[in-house]
């Protein structure tokens, strides 16, 4: 793990203008841009890394997560339902209303499979249940892919596209199913790695965190955001701790492959709700991290819009 900690110093800030709760990044390689949602703050923004460009696109709910369309556009999780939108015009058009009640949840961590269709969870706002769920958008109808949890986060997919990864933070847990990219299909849910909760009362230094968003790289293994843990994990095929990488901000959130070469490490993170000393001793909390890795990740998959 010494690699991993070494290369702590060499985090730098991608995005100075910090969000309250960034979330769901992704590179669109057909832009060289990198686009993420700010949850809290109802807005989806565009970075452009070669000109130190941020585009701010305001809507009037919370975005949780975002993807490319194929043939042009971002797909959005709304709290209302999933919307086609384009940057360049403005325009937004309902592509499939919520499945929930949208006063008890909202979608959360969402991302397109290698067949173009959108996966996305939801999170329970009370947290008092493990009402949360993962749902699947498949030509033009979103169904409900599995259940029983309270925040839904970490989806992500093997290099060979036969695992699926889907974590409930609150449970600290990330689970892992088989996966038909054909059909569609997900089965043998099973535990793929589980973190200590935080005993009541204890103080954060101590705590490693919850299992937020996560990646995958070239040769399968999946890196995760710890939220409250100032972390990201590395873990192999196997679910094993492989290395960790300490981070300048408490919240991480998610992280994703970008640049050209796919070697660029953005980390999303939030400072909505944070306590002042906190924020004061972390100047970079909200702001999008970066950092140069050996090996790539993989390409963010495009959704496919339906067509009767």
């Amino acid at each position: 793990m010494d690699e991993a900690r070494d290369r702590s110093a060499l985090i730098g800030c991608a995005v100075e203008e910090p969000a309250l709760l960034g979330e769901s990044p992704f590179w669109h390689g057909q832009e060289q841009a990198l686009y993420y949602c700010d949850i809290a703050g109802h807005e989806l923004r565009r970075f452009d890394p070669a000109s130190r460009r941020l585009d701010r696109y305001a809507f009037d709910t919370d975005a949780g997560c975002c993807a490319p369309i194929a043939g042009g556009g971002i797909l959005l999780g709304l709290r209302s339902g999933f919307w086609s939108f384009d940057h360049s015009t403005g325009a937004k058009r309902l592509v499939a209303e919520a499945p929930y009640d949208p006063a008890e949840q909202r979608y959360n961590d969402g991302k397109c499979d290698g067949a173009g269709r959108m996966w996305c969870g939801t999170i329970c706002e009370s947290r008092a249940e493990p009402l949360a769920a993962l749902y699947c958008l498949e030509r033009g109808r979103v169904s409900k892919r599995a259940g029983g949890a309270t925040v839904s986060n970490g989806l992500a997919w093997s290099p060979d596209r036969r695992t699926m990864y889907w974590a409930d933070t609150s449970a600290h847990a990330i689970y892992a199913f088989d996966f038909d990219v054909a059909s569609g299909a997900i089965s043998k849910r099973r535990v793929f790695a589980r973190f200590p909760a935080r005993a009541g009362g204890a103080p954060l230094d101590g705590y490693g965190g919850r299992p937020d968003g996560a990646a995958v790289d070239e040769e399968g293994r999946l890196w995760v955001a710890m939220y409250e843990g100032q972390r990201l994990v590395r873990l192999d095929a196997g679910g094993r701790l492989e290395a960790e990488l300490k981070l300048p901000v408490r919240c991480p959130t998610m992280p994703c492959f970008g640049g050209a070469d796919l070697r660029t490490l953005y980390i999303t993170t939030a400072r909505q709700r944070r306590p002042a000393d906190e924020l004061a001793a972390q100047p970079w909390a909200g702001c999008v991290l970066e950092l140069r890795v050996d090996v790539p990740g993989l390409p963010a998959n495009f959704y496919v819009p339906y067509v009767p």
